[in-house]
């Protein structure tokens, strides 16, 4: 990393087709973040459609369409880089992708595509297969969406890549419990066990359709301690400095303590094949 860098967090609610409305929150909310000070805002799993699975290939857009080429002009303009879920279509593929929009302060746009999609949304949504790591302006950072990080290959797998920053958009439902609670149990490790800043975020409020979010904005340390935490219930954001001198410490190969220690360096990866070939038990 070759500077420190602030960054933003946002829980917010977005209602499923009202995308008019909702690029305007985000538009709204991104003003907010800039005015902090913020490099990098990250929103929730689909938060310029709205999370759905029935509506979603009717809401999914391209990378040209107009909601999107608003945002690249704000990261532009704004000299910040923007993340945004997004429903996304694509002529390669009958249904629709689960992504995050990366508007670069360049002007230029990439996409991850959820790659590890819950059970029910495989019939509505295409997976992704690719595990790319992003830069902007001498920050490395990846995206992993809502049920992605409960698979830490992946994490471990960033972490290699470079990346120094991960980015945990999610749309997850207040059905399923408090997310703030439930990252307490995971989200941590994945910061400390791959030595890397993890910024989650999760969509908040009600939508028409009666299905309540359970909100939560939170950014982790390299060493697994919260940084920033949101305690509302409603849109907000939440902002951490983050430190280039830490992390480039810890990511050295050489050892200089115990206490700033790059555990990936010290793996046995010859030893891991079984992670590959073994199937789950089932229980007897």
């Amino acid at each position: 990393m070759q500077a420190d860098c602030m960054v933003a967090a946002v829980q917010m609610a977005s209602e499923a087709g009202e995308i008019n409305r909702n690029l305007d929150n985000i538009l709204h909310m991104t003003g907010q973040a800039v005015k902090a000070g913020a490099q990098f805002v990250v929103f929730p799993e689909m938060a310029l459609q709205g999370y759905t699975h029935s509506q979603a290939k009717d809401l999914a857009v391209t990378a040209d369409d107009p909601a999107i080429k608003q945002l690249c002009r704000t990261a532009l303009n704004s000299r910040i880089t923007v993340l945004v879920g997004f429903a996304e279509k694509s002529f390669d593929v009958p249904k629709p992708y689960i992504s995050q929009l990366i508007a670069f302060p360049d002007g230029t746009a990439e996409v991850y595509r959820k790659v590890h999609l819950g059970r029910f949304e495989k019939e509505w949504f295409a997976s992704g297969s690719h595990f790319p790591v992003f830069n902007s302006k001498g920050t490395s950072f990846a995206v992993g969406i809502c049920w992605d990080w409960h698979f830490p290959e992946m994490a471990g797998i960033y972490s290699l890549k470079g990346a120094e920053i991960l980015f945990a958009p999610h749309a997850s439902l207040s059905v399923s419990g408090n997310r703030q609670e439930i990252w307490q149990h995971y989200m941590g490790a994945r910061a400390y066990d791959n030595s890397v800043y993890l910024a989650a975020c999760n969509m908040c409020g009600k939508d028409r359709q009666n299905r309540r979010y359970s909100g939560g904005a939170t950014i982790w340390g390299p060493k697994g301690e919260v940084l920033a935490q949101s305690n509302s219930d409603d849109s907000s954001i939440v902002y951490a400095l983050l430190s280039a001198e830490r992390i480039n410490n810890l990511r050295t190969r050489e050892r200089k303590s115990m206490r700033d220690s790059f555990f990936l360096a010290d793996r046995k990866k010859e030893l891991y094949h079984e992670l590959l070939e073994l199937e789950i038990q089932s229980g007897k």
